[in-house]
C-alpha cells in the first residue's frame, strides 16, 4: 500500500463513498484502517485482565460489525470515524464486562484512579463498569466533558484531534480533560 492511498484524505474520501451506499468503499476502508483499529483495540484490552475472554481482534471484529452495520454511515473525516470506532469499543466492553459480573454476581472493587498511562487492577471488570456509570453521570451533567474523557481515555486522541471532532478549542478540551479527572476520580471513590 503507497502512502498516498494510506493518507487521511484517502480515507475522508472512502467514508464519504461508503456514506453513499459504496460496498466496496468499505471494503477498501477496512484495509486502510484495519491497523488502527486493532492498535485502539490493543490499547483497551491492555486495560483488561490478563485471563480476560475476549481478545483484540474479536473486539475489532465485533466493533466494526457495529460499524458497518450501519444504514447510512456519516463520518467527517478519519479522526470522527476512529472516535466513533472507540465509543463502540468501549460499549462492547461494558457490556462484556457487565454479563460477566452478572454471572459472578458481583464482588467488590478496589479503589479506582483514572489515569492517563494505566489502568491495572484486580477486579478490572467492576472497574470498567463503575467507570461507566461515572462517566454516564458525567454526561448527564456534562455531555461534552464527557466525550472528551471518552476520546482521550478510552480513544486514545490526542488534545487536538478530539478538538477537530468535537469542533471546539483546544484549550477547552484540555480543560474539560482536567475537570472530568478530578469530578471521575471523586465519584469512583465513592463508588468503593
Amino acid at each position: 500500500m503507497n502512502e498516498e492511498s494510506s493518507s487521511p484524505r484517502e480515507v475522508t474520501r472512502l467514508l464519504a463513498a461508503w456514506g453513499q451506499g459504496d460496498a466496496l468503499a468499505l471494503e477498501k476502508l477496512t484495509q486502510l484502517v484495519y491497523g488502527e483499529l486493532r492498535r485502539l483495540a490493543h490499547r483497551y484490552m491492555g486495560r483488561q485482565r490478563g485471563d480476560h475472554t475476549l481478545q483484540t481482534t474479536a473486539l475489532v471484529n465485533e466493533a466494526y460489525l457495529r460499524l458497518a452495520g450501519q444504514d447510512a454511515p456519516h463520518f467527517e473525516n478519519r479522526t470522527h470515524f476512529l472516535a466513533v470506532a472507540a465509543t463502540a469499543m468501549r460499549q462492547i466492553l461494558v457490556d462484556h464486562a457487565r454479563t460477566a459480573l452478572r454471572q459472578k454476581r458481583g464482588a467488590g472493587a478496589p479503589m479506582v484512579e483514572l489515569d492517563e498511562a494505566a489502568w491495572v487492577s484486580a477486579e478490572p471488570t467492576r472497574e470498567l463498569v463503575d467507570l461507566n456509570e461515572a462517566l454516564e453521570k458525567l454526561s448527564a451533567l456534562d455531555a461534552r466533558k464527557a466525550r472528551v474523557v471518552e476520546l482521550k481515555y478510552f480513544g486514545g486522541l490526542k488534545h487536538e484531534e478530539i478538538a477537530e471532532v468535537m469542533q471546539i478549542s483546544e484549550m477547552t478540551v484540555r480543560r474539560d480533560w482536567t475537570f472530568s479527572r478530578a469530578w471521575l476520580y471523586t465519584e469512583l471513590r465513592k463508588a468503593d
